[in-house]
């Protein structure tokens, strides 16, 4: 149970919560089931009405796929721990050396929870809490939901409490400029193409995120200017490569973009990475490169979903080589970028 320790209202010492998706607490079925059933009950990842999310959720996917889960979870499981979990401590450690404020962490699921984050800072009496979701680009199933939540906990538990949040920096030039460079590390000296797979998203949420309204899934994403683009993650994702590639100085005819992790059989954002792997070397694309920018931690969803799956996948079809590129994790120049995001909201505090 945790105490409730709500600082006075004037205490004005600031601190950095940096959030990550979450994991669960082992490889065991069960706290995969609890991890999977926190997540996916989330209104924000499958967004039906509460009686039907929870018949899909809790009456068929529970069912089966806490099982398939558990196996792959063991498989990029480290003596550690979550390597999702382990590399966010890891970036959290690296920037406390680089910063004179208090660094914690949160999940979004399961613990350290976005409460327990806020908690260790209030016991450190912090009052004025920058929050950085670690997501590039913006989607309601993630920066949007880590806000919401944010929120519901600072609201409830710690209303004195004061939360800047860092907004999406898919198109920060720092950004962009660190991926790049980490990216152009890690490239083969030989490959036929570069595929850059972001995390899908159901079309439905592109819509609902736009207040606009002048969203057009056929024909906006890549236009140079729209009023929806600053809620529209497929715009967001192609954007980044569009930077990140101009910056690599490689031509347009070898970079592809897709979309992975699709769940259902709603329509998804596409095209789908996997069918895409699967086609590839039918097109001759034979030596691959691959990278995750809707990521900057490795994870299941890249350590299993792409560099394992993906390329049997690729392989399997006809590819010859594939290689895949690692996230950010704690790169010296990705806990720089950090540093600096979150330094520009800690001095906004400063200017209120």
């Amino acid at each position: 149970m945790i105490t409730k320790n709500i600082p006075p209202k004037n205490t004005n010492k600031k601190g950095i919560l940096l959030v990550n998706l979450g994991s669960p607490k082992s490889t065991s079925v069960a706290d995969v089931k609890d991890y999977l059933d926190e997540f996916l009950m989330d209104e924000r990842v499958i967004d039906y009405r509460w009686i039907g999310r929870a018949l899909l959720v809790q009456g068929i996917i529970l069912k089966t796929r806490p099982a398939k889960s558990a196996e792959a979870y063991k498989t990029v499981w480290t003596e550690q721990g979550s390597p999702l979990i382990v590399i966010t401590e890891q970036i959290k450690s690296k920037l406390q050396k680089l910063i004179d404020v208090p660094v914690e962490i949160g999940m979004r699921y399961a613990e350290p929870s976005i409460e327990t984050g806020i908690q260790k800072l209030v016991d450190q009496g912090i009052s004025e809490i920058v929050l950085f979701p670690l997501y590039p680009q913006y989607a309601m199933s993630t920066t949007e939901t880590v806000i919401e939540k944010a929120e519901s906990v600072r609201k409830k538990f710690f209303p004195n409490v004061k939360i800047n949040y860092v907004q999406p920096f898919y198109n920060r030039e720092i950004y962009i400029h660190c991926l790049a460079e980490s990216i152009k590390e890690k490239l083969p000296e030989h490959f036929d193409a570069l595929q850059f797979s972001y995390h899908g998203v159901p079309e439905r949420h592109i819509y609902k995120t736009d207040p606009t309204k002048t969203c057009n899934l056929n024909d906006c994403c890549q236009r140079e200017n729209n009023p929806s683009h600053q809620f529209c993650y497929r715009h967001q994702c192609y954007k980044t490569t569009e930077s990140v590639i101009e910056k690599l100085d490689i031509p347009k005819e070898k970079v592809i973009v897709s979309f992975q992790s699709r769940l259902g059989k709603d329509k998804w954002i596409e095209p789908y990475t996997d069918e895409t792997l699967e086609n590839l070397p039918k097109k001759g694309v034979k030596n691959l490169a691959i990278v995750c920018p809707a990521f900057v931690s490795d994870c299941l969803e890249t350590l299993e979903e792409i560099s394992v799956e993906g390329k049997e996948e690729f392989l399997h079809a006809g590819g010859e080589s594939f290689h895949y590129i690692p996230c950010l994790n704690d790169e010296d120049q990705w806990i720089n970028v950090v540093k600096t995001l979150c330094e520009e909201k800690l001095n906004q505090f400063y200017l209120v």
